[in-house]
């Protein structure tokens, strides 16, 4: 697994990207597994600082009781709609496994869960310009970051 400081000393223009993708809204979109395996999806607030990224869950939530069972994860950027001139910045989305930490010294909620996510994929999806073919650019641990364009 892989913080986000080893992905962004890997790739750093792609990780400024992704990170103002991240950036441009509040609520971010957290995909986590039930009990059954079924899919779970819920909005979420992340912060990416100091070389990782970290989130928190209310007590008694039931993303808090699926990652605590289950900690592979997937995160979606806020879905901004695209313009209907001009260049779309894209998403960005990001996966792996949280690992709980400690609550932080001030302001931590009884019963909360606190989480770094270590990394296994980073990808960025925008219009290429011209506005005629779909950019993927990518990072996966152990291969490192790649483009790809869909016509």
């Amino acid at each position: 697994m892989s913080t986000w400081q080893e992905m962004a000393k890997d790739a750093p223009e792609f990780a400024e990207r992704v990170r103002s993708r991240f950036a441009a809204g509040t609520n971010k979109t957290l995909a986590t597994l039930r009990a059954d395996g079924s899919p779970r999806i819920s909005a979420s607030e992340l912060e990416i600082k100091d070389g990782e990224v970290t989130l928190g869950m209310m007590d008694g939530s039931l993303k808090l009781r699926d990652v605590r069972r289950d900690p592979r994860v997937a995160l979606h950027s806020p879905t901004i709609e695209p313009p209907k001139e001009g260049e779309w910045l894209g998403d960005a989305k990001l996966a792996g496994r949280l690992v709980e930490t400690p609550p932080p010294a001030e302001g931590a909620e009884p019963g909360a869960g606190y989480f770094r996510l270590d990394i296994t994929e980073v990808a960025l999806t925008y219009l290429g310009t011209p506005a005629d073919h779909l950019v993927i650019e990518s990072w996966h641990e152990g291969t490192g970051w790649r483009r790809r364009t869909r016509a």
